[in-house]
């Protein structure tokens, strides 16, 4: 099973295929309206606004897993998501991104980019770097901002 196999539903309720994204560079974000890091919504705005026209794809995942900083519902996320920081890239319904009912994205994602202390994801706004071909090449860290990832999606584009 790869990528392009699999499927998330986006916050209006709509089930979206990651072969849709073939040929693109994408970034897969776990993300949450009311983290210190939340801020980082408008970095990965810039960049998605900046690249879009060269292929790249921001995906959002909103999560409550870490000190239920997403309790919202999809309309809540999507409205304060609009209103607060202009996010065009599509936004996907809340998910869990560990244990054993994390969502199959970030299961193969963990299971293909390890992080510093495991796989498991440790807070919201950890991000995904995918390139063209479907295959994970990055895993950058919660508090590393979203313009420090230029270089590598500039190569990949």
């Amino acid at each position: 099973m790869g990528f392009y196999d699999l499927e998330a539903e986006t916050l209006q309720g709509k089930k979206v295929s990651m072969s849709d994204y073939k040929g693109k560079t994408v970034v897969v974000v776990n993300t949450a309206s009311q983290c210190g890091l939340t801020p980082q919504y408008e970095g990965l705005e810039a960049l998605y606004a900046k690249y879009k026209e060269d292929g790249l794809v921001v995906l959002g995942f909103p999560c409550n897993q870490f000190g239920g900083q997403e309790p919202g519902s999809a309309a809540e996320i999507s409205s304060f998501c609009e209103a607060n920081y202009g996010v065009s890239f599509p936004m996907f319904a809340k998910v869990d991104v560990n244990g054993s009912g994390a969502h199959p994205i970030f299961k193969f994602l963990k299971s293909r980019l390890g992080g510093l202390l495991g796989s498991g994801i440790k807070w919201n706004f950890t991000k995904f770097v995918i390139d063209k071909e479907g295959k994970p090449v990055k895993r950058f860290a919660p508090t590393t901002k979203p313009k420090a990832m230029e270089a590598t999606l500039k190569k990949l584009l």
